[in-house]
């Protein structure tokens, strides 16, 4: 039984973000699943330990369709970010990002560790990820890793149906797991994310790029708004 009762074609939308943005690689499907019967027949399982935003890197450059489960994710935070486990001490006193010096006063870590986006722990069973276009499962959210000004065109095509503000919310750390996953599954909204230190420097995120994270649902209306958008007079 399909888990969306809306149809969405996924390669239709993953071929419109790329002609339309000239995306230089494919949008990521994340997905989640509560437990191991619920991972689509022939999807495997990951061979080795990283993080999530490397497992994002590896379906958007390399096209690799896989699962991971919690033992998968090397990255404590974003595991715990997407509900694959408890939060460590270290991190939910503020000691963690403290001792790495991102923050003038252990008070100002813990106000932010507080404030992360995060699921609920033990709910995800495991992770899901592919490129869009080959997507075996319903993705919970689609992933876009570009340049400012591909993320001007996906925030007009955003706002081309209600227009309105796009409001985007992150913290310069656990960007691409809690900032633009575990995030816009939770409330529904595209967010835009500069990129964290761990990302960048383990994902292969540029200098010159950004992400975004796109609730599925609102994928069939972007897809429909792109065309639109970027042949507009006056587009760049």
């Amino acid at each position: 039984m399909s888990d969306i009762r809306t149809k969405i074609d996924y390669a239709a939308a993953s071929e419109a973000l790329k002609k339309n943005l000239n995306l230089s690689h494919s949008p990521v499907a994340v997905g989640f699943v509560q437990s191991k019967e619920q991972i689509p027949a022939g999807m495997e399982e990951l061979s080795e330990t990283t993080r999530h935003c490397q497992m994002v890197n590896l379906a958007r450059k390399e096209g690799k369709v896989f699962y991971a489960t919690a033992e998968k994710h090397a990255c404590q935070g974003g595991a715990w970010a997407l509900g694959l486990k408890a939060i460590t001490p270290s991190l939910k006193s503020g000691e963690f990002y403290f001792k790495l010096g991102k923050f003038d006063t252990w008070g100002a870590c813990k106000r932010t560790i507080d404030q992360i986006p995060h699921m609920e722990s033990g709910l995800t069973y495991a992770t899901m990820y592919a490129p869009l276009e080959k997507t075996p499962f319903t993705p919970t959210v689609v992933l876009i890793v570009a340049e400012p000004r591909v993320m001007l065109k996906l925030a007009q095509s955003v706002l081309y149906k209600l227009g309105g503000r796009i409001e985007s919310n992150f913290a310069g750390i656990q960007s691409v797991c809690a900032d633009t996953t575990a995030q816009t599954y939770l409330n529904g909204k595209v967010n835009f994310s500069l990129g964290c230190d761990g990302s960048r420097k383990f994902s292969g995120i540029a200098d010159g790029e950004m992400v975004m994270g796109i609730p599925v649902e609102l994928l069939p209306d972007i897809a429909a708004a792109l065309p639109v958008v970027t042949g507009a007079p006056g587009s760049i």
